[in-house]
């Protein structure tokens, strides 16, 4: 019996972290979103030729990590991406096009990583704001038969596009890495769209897609 919970009455569907992948119904595609600092480091070492073993991304974020690892390990094999602010526009186009090569309805399941403390998983503003514009791009080509819960992120990304480099940077997860080495990726991931590169996990390893 399908689960309430589990969107599976929708082609786009969205949830949190490795729970929510597991709660949502199998879906063809699986997009992670770890914006700071998973999916936007992950897509600019894809965009200069580089790729990422999955193993080696773990040092860069364990959440985004662990959705992704998780994603590849589902019994229906979908196919796993990772997508950012910065590559929203390029995964939209993407998927169309294997929903395309596939000449059938393709269903999402876009993940927001967020970040695990000793209180569980906490909800993350960039991750939030990342998803919502996978979800909106893809609402822009067409697929926009998505979730409640997925069209929540997409209009908040909508309304709040021109402030996402600040809500980023004065999120907690932007204050957490003040006085970090790691605080200079925050400000490229607030970029929307400015890379054409859309990483794909095969074999434990992100290479670009095409």
């Amino acid at each position: 019996m399908a689960s309430a919970f589990d969107q599976s009455s929708y082609q786009v569907r969205f949830d949190w972290g490795v729970d929510g992948l597991r709660r949502l119904a199998p879906a063809d595609v699986v997009i992670v979103v770890d914006v700071i600092r998973f999916t936007s480091n992950v897509a600019a070492a894809v965009a200069r030729g580089e790729q990422v073993a999955l193993a080696d991304a773990h040092a860069v974020s364990i959440n985004g990590a662990a959705v992704a690892q998780a994603a590849a390990g589902l019994e229906h094999a979908p196919v796993v991406l990772a997508g950012a602010l910065r590559n929203a526009a390029a995964v939209a186009r993407a998927v169309l096009a294997e929903q395309e090569r596939r000449g059938a309805r393709t269903s999402i399941a876009v993940i927001a990583a967020g970040e695990r403390d000793g209180a569980g998983l906490r909800f993350t503003v960039e991750d939030q704001l990342g998803a919502g514009a996978v979800i909106a791009a893809l609402s822009d080509l067409g697929i926009d038969h998505s979730s409640p819960e997925a069209v929540v992120p997409a209009e908040s990304f909508r309304a709040l596009r021109r402030a996402v480099k600040h809500l980023l940077t004065a999120s907690g997860s932007g204050r957490e890495l003040e006085g970090d080495p790691r605080h200079a990726d925050v400000k490229p991931a607030a970029a929307i769209d400015d890379l054409d590169v859309v990483p794909v996990l095969r074999d434990g390893v992100f290479t670009a897609l095409g």
